[in-house]
């Protein structure tokens, strides 16, 4: 039986036509895909050098950002201790992480260690201070220099110019300085590498912060010294999870009883903003003046 022309002719189009299909896949698709895998290396490069904390880093991502002149690094120090009933333990690790990010990234070529949250808190036994109150963890003074010695020298070993120290606890400000300036004792005749601690970093808090508050109304009372209401406000800023809004909406005044010096339930987001603020720009500012004057010194040196 003879098929009709104009069927056979329908029949050898769908042929050709998916014949050209086929060849447009097959050439086209892996081109495709290079394309595609070309893009995401891009993407992954570009999101490596937005990395600022070292623990996100390859060892060999870290050695190349220092080869390209990422030479500072900010050592984060918190603690682990009460802060009322309010307040997560970790109050002052995670204060450190955020605030380090921030500055490392308006600086630019800076990084930030891992933060070091065991610190000296007082007494174990007989407890005293923080160490009445569950959670709290303390060191020996000794012991915590020893932490920021060897981490200092460290990352002076992998070719950091700059290890700064940014402490958001009151209570070890003079180990940091202690610890700064032995070791730049020791590094006199090789200025290759300074240690700073950075102590406008925490007094900023207990200065300029606590006077925008005050010029706000707020006494000096209620902004307190620890887990009042500057604390807790700058809490809620930097990460509201780690606030117990809802109890804290509910409670009656605290007071020393519950580890709490200040009154924190008119504590916001917003009030703490400030504090960021300041923190941060005085922190900046501050390293910047540091930086210039280490490279004027060294300029000095080799003259």
């Amino acid at each position: 039986m003879l098929m009709h022309p104009l069927k056979r002719g329908q029949i050898l189009c769908t042929i050709l036509a998916c014949s050209l299909l086929s060849y447009l896949l097959t050439s086209t698709v892996p081109a495709h895909a290079a394309n595609v895998a070309n893009v995401a290396n891009v993407a992954a490069s570009s999101s490596d050098n937005m990395i600022v904390n070292i623990d996100e880093l390859s060892s060999s991502e870290l050695r190349d950002k220092i080869a390209a002149g990422t030479t500072t690094i900010l050592v984060p120090i918190g603690g682990t201790e009460q802060s009322g009933p309010y307040i997560a333990l970790g109050k002052h690790n995670t204060r450190a992480y955020v605030l380090a990010r921030q500055i490392a990234q308006k600086l630019g070529n800076t990084v930030v260690a891992p933060v070091i949250s065991y610190v000296p808190e007082g007494s174990i036994h007989p407890p005293v201070a923080h160490m009445r109150f569950t959670g709290t963890i303390s060191i020996p003074d000794a012991t915590f220099e020893s932490i920021l010695e060897a981490t200092a020298r460290s990352f002076k070993q992998h070719g950091f110019r700059h290890v700064i120290f940014l402490g958001d606890h009151g209570g070890y400000q003079k180990n940091e300085d202690k610890v700064a300036a032995k070791l730049n004792r020791e590094w006199a005749n090789d200025p290759g590498c300074r240690v700073i601690a950075l102590l406008n970093y925490y007094r900023i808090t207990q200065t300029a912060y606590i006077a925008d508050l005050k010029s706000r109304g707020f006494s000096e009372a209620e902004i307190g010294t620890h887990a009042g209401l500057a604390d807790t406000a700058l809490m809620l800023a930097v990460d509201k999870s780690m606030v117990r809004t809802e109890a804290l909406a509910r409670a009656a005044k605290p007071g020393p009883q519950d580890g709490v010096y200040g009154d924190p339930r008119r504590a916001t987001v917003e009030l703490g903003q400030l504090g960021v603020q300041r923190i941060v720009e005085t922190s900046v500012n501050a390293i910047r003046a540091a930086l210039r004057e280490h490279e004027e010194a060294t300029i000095n040196k080799h003259k």
